[in-house]
């Protein structure tokens, strides 16, 4: 179940945080201090993340329950200069 935490449209152009808080599963943008979204599971919340993290062309951090970080995805301009 999801619990949008007064979501701004496209302000803010920073990278998309997944976290686990307070029980809860949630997602940030980077730079602000509240959630965007509240989850029940990390399923939910990682999908959503990679929609705002598509959406908003950055990348997108997905933390596990102890705040280490999991998974990382690229959803923009990747920098990096990698070939093959």
């Amino acid at each position: 179940m999801e619990r949008s935490c007064g979501e701004r449209s496209a302000t803010v152009q920073g990278d998309i945080e997944t976290y686990f808080e307070d029980g809860q599963w949630k997602n940030k943008v980077e730079g602000s201090t509240r959630a965007t979204s509240v989850h029940d599971t990390k399923a939910d919340a990682v999908e959503k993340g990679r929609d705002m993290a598509r959406e908003r062309k950055v990348e997108h951090f997905i933390r596990n329950q102890d705040g280490q970080i999991g998974e990382r995805n690229t959803y923009g301009h990747d920098p990096r200069n990698i070939p093959g």
